[in-house]
């Protein structure tokens, strides 16, 4: 998902978007959802959340915060 539209997201959800990556914005929203705030965190490729909207951006995330 692109940035602009993690924004909308959070902005929904009345998150405040400035100055947050992408990694803290999508937790915050996990959070604001009653969801674990999970993302990024796979770094070994294993989730067991299949229906998780975020899964895609949460495995490439989390290779690029491991490197």
């Amino acid at each position: 998902m692109q940035m602009q539209e993690i924004r909308n997201v959070a902005k929904s959800l009345g998150i405040k978007t400035s100055r947050r990556s992408k990694v803290d914005l999508v937790r915050q929203i996990q959070i604001a959802e009653g969801n674990f705030e999970c993302f990024a965190t796979a770094s070994d490729g294993v989730c067991d959340r299949v229906d998780c909207i975020w899964r895609d951006d949460c495995f490439t995330s989390a290779k690029k915060l491991k490197n």
